[in-house]
């Protein structure tokens, strides 16, 4: 069963043994800790395992997505389902299945063309063919009887020793395999993805009393490293963690719904991002989870927790039992907790009258508060703190949750660390339930529930008694968690892989800070430049920090890294700077923040020492020109680059045009015809177009064959350390700047405009898109120049320069400037 919170937004041959074939492990675990990943709870072993190709079998919306994620990292998979009941085509369920994951929103696929990893069957032709696999994972109906014949008659077909894992979330997997032979119990185990399984960083692992610990470990080290997952080992209880916990936050918002008179916008309101969480908070989240599929794992749970003593928390309530009666499931139906009119309102559910009335937008003076404040613990703080609907609601529900949370342990986990990675990592939350019991204060939060008569539970009253104050310290760039098994605090023990910036700067490892950037000494020689402005837009504290980055580089240092970990590597440029510096008719000052700019990037690409960049989210504009310019790149797999200035009435005018315009002829064998690369760099920007994964960019020209894609961004700045070392430790040698870039002069300039004219004609542009791309074209095509020759780099950054000024000073591209900062949406004018 799919988990409740899809996402909205949303391996190298270098760092892992991975080939078209498939992925082989040799790997030795260290001692057992928490957070070290989850391989280091079993001891040590030497595991020798090679998988080649899986199967996936069962081809419904989580299977082919499954199917979909380990083709994306570069196994061959072979999806199988059931034939169907009519029609002449046995592979019908399957094939749709595949054709389901191929048109997904958000992409399944990080490229269309990974989709040809999959071959399809069906379990009464082709069962047998499991024999060629290394790894079977089942997802089929989430029903115990069901299930269970299918896993034996798995059993009798596979290969001894094959890797078989169950996606469910949340069946007893002791029961599952409880009449399977004694190798399949060695080798099977729970296995839950959250959907969608590409984006949601969540991978519950819940082995089997029988499971061999090699085996446990095997694929939580596979996991964490190919498929870029958080794993969280779970026991065999209901749900699991993430959805014992997550659901039971959502029902009890619902409950107080109920008792207090609260609206669906007004908990929406208050559970979204004013909270550090998603910005479909709680019942645009059911919407697009699916109404029937949250009330199946709610049910679950209340059937599944005779022993639990809020059990009617998962109690469905009426309302939500009518709207699935009558078909409104959510935004599959079209219908949920929200409706769209045929006006494009989008109106909301009253759970009095059952009918969708208008929006209100409601307004709490607590939430206007918090978002001032700068990080996710302010903003929960300010708002409990609050007099207001808002403060009284987060309250309630906070409290339950906290209570509830504190109650599962040692039930469901045995730490605090387990509980807020399955809820981080599962349902998109910045703090656990742990962490933001932190935020509030837990002996002040305990002491109102204590005045309110609440039971506190004894682990929590003897944590207290003892002096404790936190279940989480950082001393020295140390992490710590309290373990209460051992009533004490212990390291929380992470992968050598995993850099944490915020760390690094309690270890007294800042070198250079202003209140955009600081520059870190990541040890080895190698420095990281980290940007922290709103959404990392680069403005002048950036352009200052950077170059003094580069000077103290070149000085002290073997080579840079530019990183972060915000929630993006960089949105580009401060618009909201160049629109006021328009407004003032402030000219030289424009030209010289394009100047330093360009200083910039340009500093980047022609250090004495290697640049690395590791960008990661939206590497849009300005920070997707950063990246263009340095010596390597180190890109997440969710990247989702490119050059967007065309959508604000402008240009690329950092050294992205320059740069663009140097790939793309330096692909030109001399003796080509330049024109159709030309084109393809002109329509890449002047299309905006945006890559939406590290493979996509590549394609698109961002990224270059030898810059590096991880899928685990947590492992992302130490790769992004190593490719700088290793440019060092190879006798880097520092570039000098091209003074033979090729342009095509007039010619080219005549075919530009003659293509814009026929998209023009055929009304595929606007008048103003016309004149943009033309300037555009001006810059690719070398200028004012009467025939094909070579001109020089600092030549084309002029051009640049001198186009995205005339631009600036265009009404319609100001008017275009104005639309994005006042609706973040794009204006054609």
């Amino acid at each position: 069963m799919p988990a409740v919170l899809p996402l909205i937004w949303r391996l190298h041959p270098g760092i892992w043994p991975y080939n078209a074939r498939g992925i082989s492990f040799c790997t030795r675990f260290g001692r057992a800790s928490v957070g070290a990943g989850a391989a280091g709870k079993y001891k040590e072993r030497d595991m020798h395992r090679k998988i080649e190709k899986v199967g996936v079998m069962g081809s419904g919306v989580m299977g082919s997505a499954i199917a979909a994620h380990f083709a994306n990292v570069g196994i061959d998979c072979l999806l199988l389902d059931l034939p169907p009941k009519e029609g002449d085509d046995p592979n019908a369920l399957a094939k749709a299945g595949l054709v389901s994951a191929q048109k997904a929103k958000p992409a399944a696929f990080y490229l269309p063309a990974f989709s040809e990893r999959i071959e399809i069957g069906n379990f009464d032709s082709d069962l047998e063919r499991v024999k060629e696999c290394d790894w079977l994972v089942e997802v089929i109906v989430e029903r115990m009887d069901i299930k269970k014949s299918f896993l034996e008659r798995l059993d009798k077909v596979r290969k001894p020793g094959t890797i078989v894992t169950s996606n469910t979330s949340g069946l007893s997997v002791n029961e599952m395999v409880s009449g399977c032979s004694e190798d399949m119990r060695k080798h099977f185990m729970g296995m839950h993805f959250f959907n969608p399984p590409r984006y949601l960083k969540l991978l519950e692992v819940i082995p089997t009393k029988d499971t061999d610990p090699e085996v446990v470990a095997f694929v939580s080290k596979f996991g964490e490293d190919i498929l870029g997952k958080g794993v969280v080992l779970c026991k065999d209880t209901p749900n699991f963690i993430a959805n014992r916990i997550g659901v039971y936050a959502m029902m009890s918002a619902m409950q107080l719904m109920v008792e207090d008179g609260y609206t669906v916008e007004e908990i929406d309101n208050f559970t979204g991002r004013n909270i550090g969480r998603q910005k479909s908070a709680t019942f645009r989240t059911a919407d697009l989870v699916g109404l029937d599929v949250l009330a199946h794992v709610a049910n679950n749970l209340y059937e599944g927790l005779a022993e639990d003593d809020e059990r009617d928390m998962f109690k469905i309530p009426e309302f939500l039992s009518k709207l699935i009666e009558s078909g409104a499931l959510g935004a599959k139906a079209k219908k949920g907790f929200y409706v769209k009119t045929p006006e494009r309102e989008i109106k909301q559910l009253d759970i009095k009258t059952g009918e969708y009335v208008s929006q209100e937008k409601p307004r709490f003076s607590s939430i206007g508060a918090a978002r001032n404040l700068a990080t996710v613990p302010e903003k929960v703080k300010a708002i409990v703190g609050g007099k207001d609907k808002a403060s009284e609601f987060l309250w309630k529900n906070f409290s339950a949750m906290f209570l509830y949370s504190a109650k599962r342990i040692p039930e469901i986990a045995d730490t605090v660390v387990e509980i807020d990675n399955a809820l981080k990592w599962g349902f998109g939350w910045t703090l656990g339930p742990f962490e933001t019991w932190d935020a509030l204060g837990v002996p002040e939060t305990v002491a109102r529930m204590k005045e309110e008569g609440r039971a506190i539970p004894d682990l929590i009253t003897k944590f207290l008694e003892a002096g404790n104050e936190s279940f989480y310290k950082s001393e020295k760039g140390v992490d710590s968690y309290y373990d209460f098994r051992d009533n004490a605090y212990k390291p929380i023990a992470r992968d050598p892989r995993i850099v944490i910036l915020k760390n690094k700067k309690e270890q007294a490892k800042t070198i250079l800070s202003n209140s955009g950037a600081t520059l870190i000494d990541l040890d080895d020689g190698i420095a990281c430049l980290e940007f922290h402005t709103k959404m990392n837009a680069v403005g002048g504290e950036i352009l200052s920090m950077s170059k003094q980055a580069v000077e103290e580089v070149e000085k002290n240092f073997e080579g840079l890294v530019i990183a972060n970990q915000g929630d993006h590597f960089s949105a580009g440029a401060n618009l909201m700077l160049i629109l006021m510096a328009i407004m003032e008719e402030e000219w030289d000052e424009i030209d010289l923040v394009i100047r330093m700019f360009q200083r910039m990037t340009m500093g980047f690409r022609y250090s004495a020492k290697p640049v690395v960049a590791a960008p990661f989210g939206m590497t849009l504009g300005g920070g997707c020109e950063i990246c263009l310019h340095v010596d390597q790149v180190t890109a997440s797999a969710e990247t989702y680059m490119g050059l967007v200035e065309f959508g604000v009435g402008l240009i690329p005018a950092g050294g992205g045009t320059k740069e663009m315009l140097v790939r793309a002829m330096d692909r030109v064998p001399d003796e080509a015809i330049k024109l159709p690369f030309l084109r393809r760099a002109l329509e890449t920007m002047a299309m905006a177009k945006v890559a939406t994964s590290g493979w996509e960019a590549r394609a698109l020209g961002f990224l270059r064959h030898g810059d590096t894609i991880v899928v685990n961004r947590d492992h992302q700045i130490e790769y992004a350390k190593q490719a700088a070392l290793g440019l060092a430790r190879a006798g880097y040698r520092q570039p000098r700047e091209r003074t033979d870039v090729p342009v095509t002069g007039r010619p080219g300039m005549a075919a530009v405009k003659a293509l814009l004219a026929s998209m023009r004609e055929g009304q595929f542009i606007s008048e103003h898109d016309e004149v943009i791309a033309s300037k555009l074209g001006y810059v690719l095509t070398g200028g004012n120049i009467s025939a094909p020759q070579r001109v020089s780099e600092r030549y084309l950054l002029d051009l640049e320069r001198e186009v995205f000024l005339s631009l600036c000073g265009m009404r319609k591209t100001q008017e275009r400037i104005k639309h994005i900062l006042d609706t973040g949406k794009p204006l054609r004018n």
